[in-house]
């Protein structure tokens, strides 16, 4: 397998752990050093990184970053529960072929074709994992694999040899190898564990969710024009979510647009009103909005209880 070219020479601000935040931080991504010592490793060996965590924590955001940070393609595929080859990888472009065999009985030669004459590279139709490993600008992209927990054991396990050798092999053709290998981050929400086998091929990291100092950064990162008292309460009042028994507790992605839609409404503080207003953006359960109306509205604010009586 060709070696691929190192992404990283045009950006030398990817040279390290430290430069790695200072990249990210740039397009509004806050990474810990242990986040970016992973994301640095994981360039310097090229192999895989699987990021795993809370829904909204990060983890698709940061295969956006790297690749804008590299300069390079993102070539995303959303997993599912029934994906298939067909779906990720290739499939033939029948019409064409069929084409194909009318324009060879037009010309007599019909008789004498073979199979190749019909499955040949020209009649892929390369869906995103093909995309990834045929890079047309030679510039090695970055593959995200989002959410491979959906996906089904028997899809997983076919990524094993993808994520070895970053190659596939096409029964009709044979084995097509990357000239670039592309730089692949798998997300999981662990939804249910994935198999050791293809863990082994990859780096690991968990993301957690942020302290609250950490996410008030990540909101004034990504929304500069945020006041920063606006900022503090909405941050505030997500971690005290953040501790109660809910449905689905609200992660970074709800934390900013929360504080979006406050400025979309003029808002300069996150007021008790406000709150009752717009607990559709950050809680998308009736059950955990029900539970919070009334006096436990003012707790999420830091505030007290209106004495009863």
């Amino acid at each position: 397998m060709t070696d691929a070219p190192d992404a990283r020479a045009d950006h030398p601000s990817l040279d390290s752990a430290e430069a790695i935040q200072a990249a990210f931080r740039e397009r509004g991504y806050i990474a810990d050093r242990s986040l970016a010592t992973v994301v640095f490793l994981a360039l310097e060996l090229g192999r895989p990184l699987l990021l795993e965590g809370e829904a909204g924590v990060g983890k698709t955001e940061l295969a956006k970053v790297l690749a804008a940070s590299l300069g390079t393609r993102l070539i995303r595929l959303q997993c599912y529960e029934g994906l298939d080859v067909n779906t990720a990888v290739y499939e033939w472009n029948y019409p064409r072929q069929m084409l194909e065999i009318r324009l060879l009985e037009a010309r007599g030669a019909a008789d004498h074709a073979t199979a190749h004459d019909i499955f040949g590279p020209e009649f892929l139709i390369k869906r995103p994992l093909l995309q990834a490993l045929e890079s047309d600008d030679g510039v090695a992209p970055v593959l995200l694999i989002d959410e491979i927990d959906r996906a089904d054991e028997e899809f997983e396990a076919y990524l094993l040899e993808l994520l070895s050798d970053f190659q596939v092999t096409v029964p009709e053709i044979g084995t097509i190898r990357a000239a670039s290998p592309p730089r692949a981050i798998l997300t999981s929400n662990r939804t249910r564990e994935v198999h050791d086998a293809l863990k082994r091929r990859c780096l690991y990291h968990w993301i957690d969710y942020p302290t609250e100092a950490k996410e008030f950064e990540i909101v004034l990162a990504r929304l500069p024009g945020a006041p920063e008292a606006l900022a503090r309460r909405v941050v505030g009042a997500v971690h005290r979510l953040r501790g109660l028994e809910l449905t689905k507790v609200p992660g970074i992605a709800e934390t900013l647009d929360w504080t979006a839609a406050l400025l979309a409404l003029g808002a300069n503080d996150l007021t008790a009103e406000l709150l009752e207003e717009t607990m559709g953006v950050v809680l998308k359960y009736e059950e955990d909005i029900r539970s919070l109306r009334g006096p436990r509205m003012r707790e999420l604010l830091g505030e007290a209880p209106a004495p009863a009586g």
